[in-house]
């Protein structure tokens, strides 16, 4: 038999809201996983890749990182990992540098064995790299195997992978699939083989309801994944549907019914009431002592024809800068791809390249020239509603977090998801 913690996007260093409190959370949820695992005396944690959120972590993230894979090597629990799409660099991986301290195993296609299970990985694979994509997993000699990877797979409605073109692909026969990459939990069977999400363990975006936590998987006569939450800051969901004549109080009512100290408030508005300004919600929950609010009112009021950039409109002001900076039509509309809500975080780089390569072939010059400040306002639409996620340049409308530079972490993620070349010095992980 074989008990592991699988786990996976940890994203620590995601200073989320630019708050540093979000950041030491990312870790500190990080660090009870490792808890646990010691006081159930598991055989290993497994990580499904994105331990940081971002491949030039700080140096505190990568010694928090340290400290955590320290205290399970002091207790003699393993730790078998894969590099995901948010951390992947084209030289040394940061997973390279903890293992040569000795303090964690890169998983790949020779089998690591752990009990009586052999554990495989594969690295993050971009959708331009799947289609010749072999897999040539080494034999194994134990009674159950497992492949941990990152990535969005079928048979979940949010795949774009099959997870059978691997299995049946495979010489090796798979009992279980450990996946990272969707934040929320799921599992399925495929073809006699259990495919399982472990989910996030901090929220790293609004969206994301569901409690935080991760999987305890056994590998005995057959699969056993239970799920095991951990404690996480509150998000609390303050969802208001306004009646004709109703507004701000309203509003204000309604999140004085709630504990908000020290946790994000999240307020969704909806209804036929009369118009509410953000900023005064915000201050409401502020002054009730949270530690952010976020408020995001779906309703379109046809009387309105200038809005007011503020913090609470992240959208909006970025909306602004990019007009004031006399973009090309194709500049904004690839703005706009990035931004995207319907582009998840791991598909930016794939969307940016397709929309490039339409606006090509579209074969209009003046599609790449340079507008003028003052007329190109009109050809940025704002979006319905505010995002209740960050306040980033590259917040979605779904409350799907995209970072300005999610684009580059992709194309990283693109020009190699390999790792390093074998003979790393410390500058290769700089």
């Amino acid at each position: 038999m074989t008990r592991v913690n699988h786990t996976g996007d940890t994203h620590l260093g995601y200073r989320q809201y630019h708050r540093p409190e979000r950041r030491e959370d990312f870790l500190e949820a990080f660090r009870q996983v490792a808890t646990d695992a010691i006081e159930d005396d598991v055989d290993a944690v497994v990580h499904a890749g994105d331990l940081f959120h971002d491949r030039r972590p700080d140096l505190g993230d990568i010694l928090g990182a340290l400290s955590v894979l320290r205290t399970l090597d002091d207790a003699g629990i393993p730790v078998l990992a894969v590099v995901g799409n948010h951390e992947a660099k084209r030289s040394a991986q940061w997973l390279d540098l903890y293992e040569s301290l000795g303090l964690a195993t890169r998983l790949g296609p020779e089998p690591v064995v752990v009990g009586d299970t052999a554990f495989y990985g594969l690295d993050f694979v971009p959708r331009a790299r799947r289609e010749e994509f072999e897999p040539a997993f080494e034999p194994h000699d134990a009674d159950h195997a497992a492949l941990v990877t990152h990535g969005l797979f079928e048979p979940f409605d949010f795949g774009e992978w099959d997870a059978r073109e691997i299995l049946d692909a495979s010489d090796v026969a798979f009992d279980g699939l450990l996946l990272g990459d969707n934040h929320d939990p799921g599992t399925a069977e495929v073809d006699g083989t259990w495919v399982t999400y472990c989910g996030s363990t901090e929220r790293a975006s609004a969206a994301e309801r569901e409690d935080r936590g991760y999987n305890l998987v056994t590998f005995d006569d057959e699969v056993d994944i239970r799920r095991r939450g951990i404690d996480t800051r509150e998000f609390v969901y303050v969802d208001i549907e306004l009646a004709e004549g109703e507004g701000t109080e309203r509003v204000r009512d309604r999140i004085e019914q709630y504990d908000v100290a020290d946790a994000v408030v999240v307020v969704t508005i909806e209804g036929d009431g009369d118009p509410v300004a953000p900023a005064d919600v915000e201050e409401v929950a502020l002054d009730r002592g949270a530690l952010v609010t976020r408020v995001t009112d779906h309703r379109e009021f046809a009387e309105e024809t200038e809005r007011e950039v503020s913090f609470a409109d992240p959208d909006d002001a970025v909306r602004e800068r990019v007009r004031e900076l006399g973009l090309s039509d194709a500049a904004r509309d690839i703005d706009e791809t990035v931004r995207a809500s319907d582009v998840a975080d791991s598909n930016v780089d794939e969307a940016v390249q397709q929309r490039v390569a339409e606006l090509v072939d579209a074969g209009d010059a003046g599609t790449f020239a340079s507008a003028d400040p003052e007329e190109a306002g009109t050809g940025v639409e704002a979006n319905d509603s505010t995002d209740p996620g960050e306040v980033e340049t590259g917040d979605s409308a779904d409350g799907t977090d995209v970072e300005a530079d999610g684009g580059d972490d992709d194309a990283e993620a693109v020009a190699s998801t390999d790792g390093s070349d074998g003979d790393a010095s410390l500058e290769d992980y700089l």
